[in-house]
Protein backbone atom coordinates (compact mmCIF):
# COMPACT_ATOMS: atom_id res chain seq x y z
CA UNK A 1 0.00 0.00 0.00
CA UNK A 2 1.54 3.08 -1.00
CA UNK A 3 1.77 5.25 1.92
CA UNK A 4 1.58 9.36 1.37
CA UNK A 5 2.67 12.94 2.96
CA UNK A 6 1.28 16.44 2.01
CA UNK A 7 4.10 18.93 2.69
CA UNK A 8 2.94 22.51 3.45
CA UNK A 9 5.30 25.32 3.47
CA UNK A 10 6.31 28.83 2.50
CA UNK A 11 6.80 28.70 -0.99
CA UNK A 12 8.03 32.48 -1.00
CA UNK A 13 11.36 31.83 1.08
CA UNK A 14 14.88 30.52 0.22
CA UNK A 15 15.46 28.55 3.48
CA UNK A 16 11.59 26.73 3.23
CA UNK A 17 12.53 26.02 -0.59
CA UNK A 18 15.93 24.15 0.95
CA UNK A 19 14.01 22.50 3.61
CA UNK A 20 11.25 21.21 1.04
CA UNK A 21 14.16 20.08 -1.41
CA UNK A 22 16.02 17.94 1.15
CA UNK A 23 12.39 16.45 2.75
CA UNK A 24 11.26 15.49 -0.17
CA UNK A 25 14.10 13.71 -1.66
CA UNK A 26 14.58 11.78 1.87
CA UNK A 27 10.58 10.85 2.18
CA UNK A 28 10.57 9.58 -1.43
CA UNK A 29 14.26 7.73 -0.42
CA UNK A 30 12.21 6.08 1.99
CA UNK A 31 9.07 5.02 -0.08
CA UNK A 32 6.61 7.59 0.22
CA UNK A 33 4.27 9.66 -2.55
CA UNK A 34 4.99 12.97 -1.97
CA UNK A 35 1.96 16.22 -2.82
CA UNK A 36 2.78 19.76 -2.71
CA UNK A 37 0.43 21.57 -1.25
CA UNK A 38 1.32 24.65 -2.95
CA UNK A 39 1.42 25.48 -6.79
CA UNK A 40 4.65 27.77 -6.34
CA UNK A 41 6.44 25.35 -4.92
CA UNK A 42 5.33 22.69 -7.94
CA UNK A 43 6.70 25.13 -10.27
CA UNK A 44 10.15 25.14 -8.67
CA UNK A 45 10.59 20.85 -8.14
CA UNK A 46 8.21 20.11 -11.28
CA UNK A 47 11.66 19.64 -13.51
CA UNK A 48 13.79 17.99 -10.88
CA UNK A 49 11.03 15.57 -8.94
CA UNK A 50 9.11 13.95 -11.47
CA UNK A 51 7.02 11.79 -9.23
CA UNK A 52 5.70 14.88 -6.91
CA UNK A 53 2.26 15.58 -7.87
CA UNK A 54 0.88 18.99 -6.74
CA UNK A 55 -3.29 18.43 -5.63
CA UNK A 56 -4.27 18.92 -1.93
CA UNK A 57 -4.15 15.33 -1.51
CA UNK A 58 -5.29 15.39 2.64
CA UNK A 59 -7.99 12.83 3.08
CA UNK A 60 -5.39 9.92 1.03
CA UNK A 61 -2.04 11.66 3.39
CA UNK A 62 -0.92 9.87 6.27
CA UNK A 63 0.38 12.87 7.66
CA UNK A 64 0.43 16.78 6.71
CA UNK A 65 4.15 17.82 7.38
CA UNK A 66 4.92 21.66 7.74
CA UNK A 67 7.91 23.31 7.04
CA UNK A 68 7.74 26.59 8.85
CA UNK A 69 6.48 28.59 11.70
CA UNK A 70 3.74 28.80 13.52
CA UNK A 71 1.53 31.15 10.87
CA UNK A 72 2.15 27.99 8.47
CA UNK A 73 0.83 25.08 10.80
CA UNK A 74 -2.10 27.49 11.37
CA UNK A 75 -3.03 27.73 7.56
CA UNK A 76 -1.92 23.91 7.55
CA UNK A 77 -4.51 23.44 10.27
CA UNK A 78 -7.37 25.02 7.37
CA UNK A 79 -6.43 21.29 5.58
CA UNK A 80 -6.76 19.13 8.49
CA UNK A 81 -9.49 20.48 10.24
CA UNK A 82 -12.50 17.69 10.28
CA UNK A 83 -9.65 15.06 9.25
CA UNK A 84 -8.32 12.38 10.86
CA UNK A 85 -5.07 13.48 9.50
CA UNK A 86 -2.00 14.46 11.81
CA UNK A 87 0.20 17.37 11.32
CA UNK A 88 3.22 17.39 12.40
CA UNK A 89 5.30 20.68 12.12
CA UNK A 90 9.01 21.78 11.50
CA UNK A 91 9.97 24.96 12.93
CA UNK A 92 11.49 27.59 10.20
CA UNK A 93 10.09 30.33 12.20
CA UNK A 94 11.28 32.33 15.47
CA UNK A 95 9.66 30.52 18.61
CA UNK A 96 7.80 27.67 16.56
CA UNK A 97 5.58 26.93 19.57
CA UNK A 98 3.28 24.69 17.78
CA UNK A 99 6.04 23.19 16.07
CA UNK A 100 7.33 19.44 16.94
CA UNK A 101 11.04 19.85 15.11
CA UNK A 102 13.90 22.02 14.44
CA UNK A 103 14.79 22.64 11.37
CA UNK A 104 18.56 20.77 11.74
CA UNK A 105 16.27 17.53 13.09
CA UNK A 106 14.69 17.43 10.10
CA UNK A 107 16.48 14.41 9.22
CA UNK A 108 15.47 12.32 12.28
CA UNK A 109 11.90 13.93 11.86
CA UNK A 110 11.34 11.77 8.35
CA UNK A 111 12.99 8.79 9.61
CA UNK A 112 10.33 8.73 12.33
CA UNK A 113 7.76 9.65 10.09
CA UNK A 114 8.68 6.16 7.96
CA UNK A 115 9.31 4.19 10.91
CA UNK A 116 5.97 5.12 12.43
CA UNK A 117 7.86 6.41 15.76
CA UNK A 118 5.52 9.09 16.44
CA UNK A 119 2.47 9.36 18.81
CA UNK A 120 -0.87 11.65 17.86
CA UNK A 121 -2.02 14.45 20.09
CA UNK A 122 -5.72 15.74 20.09
CA UNK A 123 -5.96 19.69 20.76
CA UNK A 124 -9.22 21.47 20.88
CA UNK A 125 -10.39 24.18 18.99
CA UNK A 126 -13.13 26.60 19.28
CA UNK A 127 -16.19 26.91 17.35
CA UNK A 128 -17.42 30.02 16.30
CA UNK A 129 -21.46 31.34 15.64
CA UNK A 130 -21.24 35.16 14.30
CA UNK A 131 -25.26 36.70 14.53
CA UNK A 132 -25.11 39.94 12.92
CA UNK A 133 -28.23 42.34 13.02
CA UNK A 134 -30.44 42.05 9.68
CA UNK A 135 -29.14 38.64 9.15
CA UNK A 136 -31.19 35.50 9.27
CA UNK A 137 -28.52 32.79 9.08
CA UNK A 138 -25.48 33.30 11.19
CA UNK A 139 -21.59 32.98 10.26
CA UNK A 140 -19.77 30.25 11.91
CA UNK A 141 -15.66 29.51 12.37
CA UNK A 142 -13.32 27.74 13.75
CA UNK A 143 -10.02 28.36 15.83
CA UNK A 144 -7.16 26.17 16.83
CA UNK A 145 -4.96 29.35 18.14
CA UNK A 146 -7.78 32.31 19.06
CA UNK A 147 -10.82 34.09 18.05
CA UNK A 148 -10.61 37.62 18.38
CA UNK A 149 -13.32 40.24 18.34
CA UNK A 150 -11.30 43.71 17.90
CA UNK A 151 -12.06 47.27 17.24
CA UNK A 152 -12.41 47.84 12.97
CA UNK A 153 -10.35 51.28 13.22
CA UNK A 154 -7.85 52.64 15.71
CA UNK A 155 -9.46 55.48 16.77
CA UNK A 156 -11.88 54.41 19.22
CA UNK A 157 -12.61 51.83 21.49
CA UNK A 158 -15.49 49.37 20.79
CA UNK A 159 -17.82 48.70 23.48
CA UNK A 160 -18.72 45.27 24.36
CA UNK A 161 -20.86 42.77 26.80
CA UNK A 162 -19.55 39.47 27.68
CA UNK A 163 -21.66 36.44 29.31
CA UNK A 164 -20.94 32.71 30.31
CA UNK A 165 -23.99 30.80 29.92
CA UNK A 166 -26.07 33.71 28.69
CA UNK A 167 -25.43 35.12 31.92
CA UNK A 168 -24.05 38.44 31.99
CA UNK A 169 -21.06 39.04 33.71
CA UNK A 170 -19.75 41.91 32.55
CA UNK A 171 -19.14 45.17 29.88
CA UNK A 172 -16.80 47.46 29.26
CA UNK A 173 -15.09 49.69 26.45
CA UNK A 174 -12.28 47.90 24.82
CA UNK A 175 -9.79 47.47 22.29
CA UNK A 176 -11.13 44.20 21.86
CA UNK A 177 -11.52 40.56 23.22
CA UNK A 178 -9.66 37.17 23.02
CA UNK A 179 -10.78 34.15 22.85
CA UNK A 180 -8.44 31.39 22.98
CA UNK A 181 -8.39 27.62 23.55
CA UNK A 182 -5.05 25.93 25.98
CA UNK A 183 -2.86 25.81 22.70
CA UNK A 184 -3.41 29.72 21.87
CA UNK A 185 -2.97 30.67 25.43
CA UNK A 186 0.95 30.94 24.25
CA UNK A 187 -0.12 33.27 21.50
CA UNK A 188 -2.06 36.41 21.24
CA UNK A 189 -3.49 35.71 24.44
CA UNK A 190 -0.26 35.74 26.82
CA UNK A 191 0.78 38.79 25.19
CA UNK A 192 -2.22 40.55 26.27
CA UNK A 193 -1.37 39.44 29.86
CA UNK A 194 -3.22 36.20 29.99
CA UNK A 195 -1.91 32.51 31.51
CA UNK A 196 -0.62 29.90 29.88
CA UNK A 197 -2.73 26.86 30.24
CA UNK A 198 -1.47 22.86 29.74
CA UNK A 199 -2.68 22.08 26.27
CA UNK A 200 -4.70 18.81 28.06
CA UNK A 201 -6.21 21.71 29.98
CA UNK A 202 -10.00 21.45 28.73
CA UNK A 203 -11.18 24.98 28.75
CA UNK A 204 -11.54 28.10 26.55
CA UNK A 205 -9.18 31.58 28.01
CA UNK A 206 -11.36 35.43 27.40
CA UNK A 207 -8.76 38.14 27.77
CA UNK A 208 -9.52 41.58 27.32
CA UNK A 209 -7.74 43.95 25.36
CA UNK A 210 -6.62 47.53 26.97
CA UNK A 211 -10.25 47.21 28.44
CA UNK A 212 -11.83 50.52 30.52
CA UNK A 213 -12.69 49.23 33.53
CA UNK A 214 -12.09 47.65 36.97
CA UNK A 215 -12.91 44.18 35.98
CA UNK A 216 -11.24 43.32 32.98
CA UNK A 217 -9.27 40.51 34.50
CA UNK A 218 -8.73 37.02 32.26
CA UNK A 219 -11.51 34.65 32.47
CA UNK A 220 -11.47 30.64 31.93
CA UNK A 221 -14.30 28.35 31.87
CA UNK A 222 -14.89 24.39 31.10
CA UNK A 223 -15.84 22.64 27.88
CA UNK A 224 -20.15 22.60 28.35
CA UNK A 225 -20.17 26.65 29.12
CA UNK A 226 -19.81 29.27 26.05
CA UNK A 227 -18.49 32.46 26.25
CA UNK A 228 -21.19 35.12 24.15
CA UNK A 229 -19.65 38.67 23.17
CA UNK A 230 -21.96 41.49 22.12
CA UNK A 231 -20.53 44.36 20.23
CA UNK A 232 -23.15 46.86 22.35
CA UNK A 233 -25.17 49.44 20.14
CA UNK A 234 -23.69 52.30 22.31
CA UNK A 235 -20.15 51.27 20.30
CA UNK A 236 -18.74 54.26 18.45
CA UNK A 237 -17.07 51.37 15.65
CA UNK A 238 -17.98 48.24 14.32
CA UNK A 239 -15.73 45.35 15.04
CA UNK A 240 -14.35 42.78 13.08
CA UNK A 241 -13.63 38.67 14.59
CA UNK A 242 -10.45 37.32 13.44
CA UNK A 243 -10.00 33.49 13.73
CA UNK A 244 -6.33 32.71 13.96
CA UNK A 245 -5.32 35.64 12.42
CA UNK A 246 -6.15 34.43 9.28
CA UNK A 247 -10.20 34.46 8.62
CA UNK A 248 -11.77 37.56 9.29
CA UNK A 249 -15.84 37.91 9.68
CA UNK A 250 -17.15 42.12 9.97
CA UNK A 251 -19.32 42.51 13.33
CA UNK A 252 -21.59 45.76 12.28
CA UNK A 253 -22.80 47.00 15.78
CA UNK A 254 -25.81 45.29 17.40
CA UNK A 255 -23.72 41.30 16.49
CA UNK A 256 -23.26 38.69 18.74
CA UNK A 257 -20.16 36.34 18.95
CA UNK A 258 -20.62 32.92 20.46
CA UNK A 259 -17.57 30.81 21.22
CA UNK A 260 -17.36 27.13 22.83
CA UNK A 261 -14.88 24.09 22.79
CA UNK A 262 -15.38 22.89 19.30
CA UNK A 263 -16.33 19.47 18.93
CA UNK A 264 -13.95 18.10 16.65
CA UNK A 265 -10.32 18.40 17.97
CA UNK A 266 -7.02 18.96 15.20
CA UNK A 267 -4.51 16.10 15.70
CA UNK A 268 -0.60 16.59 16.25
CA UNK A 269 2.05 14.05 15.38
CA UNK A 270 4.34 13.89 18.27
CA UNK A 271 8.24 12.61 18.09
CA UNK A 272 9.06 13.94 21.57
CA UNK A 273 7.59 12.48 25.04
CA UNK A 274 9.05 15.36 27.10
CA UNK A 275 6.52 17.33 29.23
CA UNK A 276 4.84 20.54 28.35
CA UNK A 277 6.92 22.45 30.91
CA UNK A 278 10.49 21.50 28.72
CA UNK A 279 8.93 22.83 26.23
CA UNK A 280 8.19 25.94 27.71
CA UNK A 281 11.42 26.42 29.09
CA UNK A 282 13.09 25.80 25.45
CA UNK A 283 11.00 28.50 23.51
CA UNK A 284 11.03 30.97 25.71
CA UNK A 285 14.09 30.58 26.73
CA UNK A 286 13.33 30.39 30.47
CA UNK A 287 15.97 30.86 33.15
CA UNK A 288 16.23 27.68 35.16
CA UNK A 289 19.56 27.49 36.48
CA UNK A 290 18.76 28.30 40.24
CA UNK A 291 16.15 25.37 40.17
CA UNK A 292 18.49 23.03 38.62
CA UNK A 293 21.31 23.70 41.10
CA UNK A 294 18.67 23.50 43.98
CA UNK A 295 17.51 20.30 42.81
CA UNK A 296 21.24 18.95 41.95
CA UNK A 297 21.92 19.90 45.94
CA UNK A 298 19.26 17.89 46.81
CA UNK A 299 20.25 14.77 44.80
CA UNK A 300 23.98 15.40 46.84
CA UNK A 301 22.04 15.46 50.03
CA UNK A 302 20.27 12.22 49.66
CA UNK A 303 23.22 10.31 48.72
CA UNK A 304 25.31 11.71 51.44
CA UNK A 305 22.53 10.12 53.63
CA UNK A 306 22.42 7.34 51.89
CA UNK A 307 26.09 6.80 52.33
CA UNK A 308 25.64 7.47 55.87
CA UNK A 309 22.81 5.10 56.37
CA UNK A 310 24.64 2.19 55.04
CA UNK A 311 27.60 3.01 56.81
CA UNK A 312 25.69 3.00 60.41
CA UNK A 313 24.19 -0.34 58.72
CA UNK A 314 27.56 -1.94 58.58
CA UNK A 315 28.95 -0.81 61.81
Amino acid sequence: MTRRVLIVTHGGRPEAVAAMSEAVAELESAGFEVTLHDDDLAETFGDQMSSTRVHEGVAESEIVMVLGGDGTILRAAELTHGTEVPLLGVNLGHVGFLAESERENLHDAVRRVAAREYVVEERSVVDVVVHRPGESEPVTGWALNEATVEKARRERMIEVAIAVDERPVSSFGCDGVVLSTATGSTAHAFSAGGPIMWPDVDAVLLVPLSAHALFSRPLVIGPRSEYTVDVLARSPLPAVLTCDGRRSIDLPVGSRVQVRRGAVPLRFARLVHAPFSDRLVSKFNLPVIGWREAADDAAARRAAWHATDQRDKEA
